[in-house]
């Protein structure tokens, strides 16, 4: 399953115009974002294992597009990401979620140091 780091995604956003799904619920999402991102909030649902909420509102994610999950830090945006893999979507996740987003817009050094880890491993 592969995942995206956001300075990658921030490079991409303008250029390739991947589908940004954020999938925390929607007063996480109302309280930051990232521009352009879709809020489809299933965050609870896949945490509990429910993939089936995700599953019957495929319908409104474009299949001609990459899809970026976020969750709050990318662990249940992996789950969001293999369903989407299953059916066939291009997807990944955006790694660090929106922490790792907030980390990168702030240039932290939290993001500095979590950076040099994904491109190690």
């Amino acid at each position: 399953m592969s995942k995206i780091r956001p300075d990658e995604l921030d490079a991409r956003i303008d250029s390739e115009q991947p589908l940004v799904l954020d999938i925390r619920p929607r007063d996480a999402y109302q309280n930051g974002n990232i521009d352009g991102s879709e809020n489809l909030p299933v965050y609870e649902a896949l945490r509990s294992g429910d993939t089936d909420a995700l599953r019957e509102r495929l319908d409104g994610i474009p299949r001609d597009r990459q899809v970026v999950t976020v969750c709050k830090m990318g662990i249940v945006a992996k789950r969001a990401t293999s369903v989407l893999d299953d059916e066939g979507y291009e997807a990944t996740t955006l790694a660090g979620g929106m922490s790792g987003w907030r980390g990168y817009q702030g240039d932290t050094l939290g993001y500095k140091v979590r950076s040099l880890l994904w491109r190690l491993f």
